[in-house]
């Protein structure tokens, strides 16, 4: 009897549903964990790498091998299988009676002298481990960092004289600092000042080609008009000789300096202090100091240009590529989604052709995006592209221009793959808005293009609003397609600057997605690129978040402007 009252409990509480609603609390649980999990992973595992972390120096007694000396930063650790360790053939002489050993990744650095920043070391064979305050970390624009001791610094060739080793260090600083400054004014001269003269060349180029192609152009005119590029030209030469004798003498001054620093095997190497990002004794570093440089190397990896492979160096070229290209595949994809999402809902006859259409666009939405790729490389490169070089750029070819992936062809490939998205987001906003404001309206005068724009129009506003946050959300993360249509591993110029027309929508470009995959699977340096992955990826949710955040306000501010008109 008691078994038969539990069975009738039992069914009784399955059927009133509140099983589902456990289950619907724990998936809703489970998943809030797992994001907030992803993201302090990547937050730990990425924004950790910018702390200036202690430097070890520690004595390596590998048994059969010599004592080394090891000076570097411990990365991470593991334990291995003692069976794996041995059939490297590198441990055959290691006496162990437990199955897993302990052992350590280093990073070294120097890979100008030892030939690779990472080496693993067996933690049992670790011993004398110190940490001097005298060991610097040395930030390099080349071969990655350095560490060692600072012994000396010179200038010309010529040692200077210190006090002591407090003295010697400030006066490295100081260098470090001039050096730093040269090397702006020498990005400054290379980047924007002659950057603009050998655009302004390339233009009187074209412009001197394109008259080859103008018949109606008389011989005097012609040769005026020659006489007039050649002055042009002269002046820009001029000006180029100025810039690069300038160019030329900061080169001179930047190589006065350089440094002697002892290596973790004893030997002193002489560096020019040209080449030094900037320097530390995290050793000696307290907490508020380290927080200063930490703020300061986070802001150089998001306002820096990359450097060594993309291993090193900063990411701000793929974050204005990312927010660029998303700015126009929005501004892009917006308007035809909405026209055709009103045409099939307010004007096109509901009949068989209208469902069939439907059935296609939810279709699209499903269709991989590598095929949204090559179509975009068929279409809009190779014909649409192509057939623009030859109406308008003539002169430039075979050159291309706008035959070749670039910005706009990646925006307009992501509108086209986002598209189905805004188109179904209209369409059910606009089936909700009731008949009879549109018949009220129309009663009151209103001819149907008013009404559709001064009534359902704003009314189905969040709609469109939804529709371009999933766009958004979706082209923001893509890759597969932007590998075929603009997207580069480096860039070497912004496609936005001072020169005319000013946005360059030819030009290809640097995306957060592609250098996750980059770094992440193309690196050379495998270990070096595994923390700026993490922080790339974390950064690129973080872009995304805020895209999205953006338009989720702006859709709460226009639902609650035509809530009345809803009620």
């Amino acid at each position: 009897m008691a078994l038969n009252q539990q069975k009738i409990t039992f069914r009784h509480w399955c059927r009133s549903g509140e099983p589902f609603i456990w289950l619907n609390a724990a998936a809703v649980t489970i998943s809030v964990l797992a994001v907030v999990g992803l993201l302090s992973l990547l937050a730990v595992r990425g924004f950790g790498h910018f702390w200036p972390s202690n430097i070890m120096q520690a004595e390596y007694r590998f048994p059969g091998t010599q004592a080394t000396r090891i000076i570097g930063e411990r990365v991470g650790s593991e334990n291995v299988p003692l069976e794996q360790i041995l059939n490297s053939g590198m441990a055959a002489d290691i006496n162990s009676t437990e199955p897993f050993v302990s052992r350590t990744l280093i990073k070294r650095g120097n890979r100008d002298v030892t030939g690779l920043d990472f080496v693993w070391v067996l933690d049992e064979y670790l011993t004398d481990i110190r940490y001097p305050e005298t060991l610097m970390s040395i930030e390099r624009r080349e071969w990655g960092h350095f560490y060692g001791y600072l012994k000396a610094v010179k200038q010309e060739g010529k040692t200077l004289s210190y006090s002591d080793d407090a003295a010697l260090w400030a006066l490295f600083e100081q260098r470090i600092d001039r050096a730093l400054q040269l090397h702006q004014q020498i990005e400054a001269i290379e980047k924007d000042d002659i950057a603009s003269i050998n655009y302004a060349l390339e233009r009187l180029r074209l412009r001197e080609r394109s008259l080859a192609f103008k018949n109606s152009v008389s011989d005097s005119q012609l040769a005026i008009e020659q006489a007039n590029i050649a002055t042009e030209r002269a002046v820009l030469d001029s000006e180029y000789e100025v810039l690069q004798n300038r160019l030329n003498e900061l080169y001179a001054q930047s190589q006065r300096d350089s440094f002697v620093a002892e290596t973790m095997s004893g030997e002193e190497t002489t560096l020019d202090i040209a080449v030094v990002v900037q320097a530390h004794r995290p050793n000696a570093m307290s907490v508020g100091k380290k927080l200063v440089v930490y703020a300061e190397n986070f802001w150089a990896f998001l306002s820096e240009d990359p450097r060594e492979a993309n291993t090193e160096g900063g990411i701000f070229p793929a974050i204005f590529g990312t927010v660029m290209m998303v700015l126009l595949m929005s501004v892009m994809v917006t308007p035809f989604g909405v026209i055709a999402a009103i045409y099939l809902r307010e004007y096109a006859r509901q009949g068989v052709m209208t469902r069939i259409v439907r059935i296609a666009v939810n279709n699209l939405a499903g269709v991989p995006s590598i095929v949204y790729g090559v179509f975009g490389l068929g279409f809009f490169i190779y014909f649409l592209g192509a057939e623009m070089d030859k109406l308008f750029f003539e002169a430039a070819l075979p050159a291309p221009t706008f035959g070749t992936p670039g910005l706009l062809w990646a925006s307009l490939t992501l509108a086209l793959l986002t598209l189905p998205v805004v188109i179904v987001s209209t369409e059910e906003g606009l089936s909700r808005i009731p008949k009879a404001l549109r018949e009220g309206s129309l009663a009151l005068g209103a001819t149907k293009a008013e009404t559709l724009w001064r009534v359902v129009l704003p009314m189905a506003s969040p709609a469109m609003m939804t529709g371009l946050i999933l766009a958004v959300a979706r082209a923001a993360g893509e890759v597969a397609p932007l590998m075929l249509v603009g997207v580069v591993k480096l860039a070497p110029s912004l496609p936005v600057d001072g020169n005319y027309p000013y946005l360059h929508l030819d030009q290809k470009f640097m995306h957060l997605g592609f250098h996750i995959f980059d770094v992440g699977f193309q690196s050379p340096n495998v270990e070096a690129a595994r923390p700026l992955v993490y922080a790339t990826a974390l950064l690129l949710v973080i872009i995304i978040a805020l895209l999205n955040f953006s338009a989720v306000a702006l859709r709460n501010h226009l639902r609650e402007r035509y809530k009345a008109l809803d009620m």
